[in-house]
């Protein structure tokens, strides 16, 4: 038989047969992303870009963040990541490159370390494993400050250079060559 219905009818009939296809969440889920990215003024270029997080807890759930590191920073009284540590954090855990600019305080060095720490893993008596190099020695105070308290516990050791000549008294005379 014919069914009789009038437009209004058929509309509403079509809307409830279509189920929401991948192409259709996966544009709801930008969207979301997107508005997530806005309200907290975060701009990105690039793509193929890892989503930002919205709590540090995320960081132990998918990117599985040492324990220890996330107990580090609950106890640093971190809480809530910045803007910069929401997007910055990801995508140095997915091993990308960045140029990030943040105001003074806003969380820069932590976004760094916590991948940082996250990509050595655990510490080996291998010497040197990463380096920073600072513009300035209150900034380098002020990394290895923050990376000494983040790491507290997880057995890496952290070490501040700032003179060629005492480097070679602290680390041995063959320093240089083996590092």
């Amino acid at each position: 038989g014919i069914k009789w219905m009038s437009s209004l009818e058929a509309k509403f009939e079509d809307a409830k047969d279509k189920k929401p296809t991948a192409e259709k969440l996966e544009r709801l889920r930008r969207e979301k992303i997107n508005r997530f990215r806005n309200q907290h003024r975060i701009n990105v270029q690039g793509t193929d870009l890892p989503d930002p997080i919205a709590t540090f807890e995320q960081l132990q759930k998918e990117y599985k963040v040492h324990p220890k590191i996330m107990e580090n920073i609950q106890a640093a009284g971190f809480h809530v990541p910045t803007p910069i540590q929401m997007q910055a954090i990801p995508i140095m855990l997915h091993g990308r490159e960045l140029l990030a600019s943040a105001p003074t305080g806003s969380g820069k060095t932590l976004a760094f370390c916590i991948p940082l720490l996250t990509h050595l893993k655990q510490p080996r008596n291998k010497g040197f494993r990463a380096l920073i190099i600072s513009p300035t020695r209150e900034l380098a105070s002020q990394t290895h400050r923050e990376l000494v308290k983040l790491a507290e516990g997880t057995g890496f050791r952290i070490h501040m250079i700032h003179k060629a000549a005492e480097a070679a008294k602290k680390f041995g005379p063959k320093s240089s060559k083996k590092f």
